[in-house]
């Protein structure tokens, strides 16, 4: 099954990186698309824009936020499509512009795929 990892876009592309994946629906400030070094933009796995606005990054909301957007991810085929597209020994590094670490949306999008990956 391919591995899922997550890092900020503004960190150094590294070889480990494997397929460098924007999973923003915006375009990260201040950041050039050949520093950004992308294999990819999917913006349809981000959350919807209303969601996001909704949130507003609150952690004390994340919760109920990963909620929310696990379900809009059940409802998108666009997941179905881009986990189809992957090899096995894939290394995919979902990248985001949050500041926090721990408290993003590609944290919830790393662990919905892995699991929806092993069909579960």
């Amino acid at each position: 099954m391919a591995t899922f990892h997550i890092k900020r876009i503004y960190e150094t592309p590294e070889p480990q990186d494997g397929k460098r994946i924007l999973v923003d629906r915006l375009w990260p400030r201040g950041m050039k698309k050949e520093r950004a070094k992308l294999d990819a933009w999917e913006k349809e796995l981000a959350p919807s824009s209303d969601l996001r606005k909704s949130w507003g990054h609150d952690s004390s909301r994340f919760k109920d936020f990963a909620c929310a957007y696990r379900a809009e991810l059940d409802s998108r085929p666009e997941v179905e499509t881009f986990l189809s597209s992957l090899h096995p020994d894939d290394t995919i590094t979902l990248l985001y512009a949050a500041k926090d670490p721990q408290v993003n949306h590609a944290v919830v999008l790393r662990d919905y795929l892995a699991l929806r990956q092993e069909g579960l």
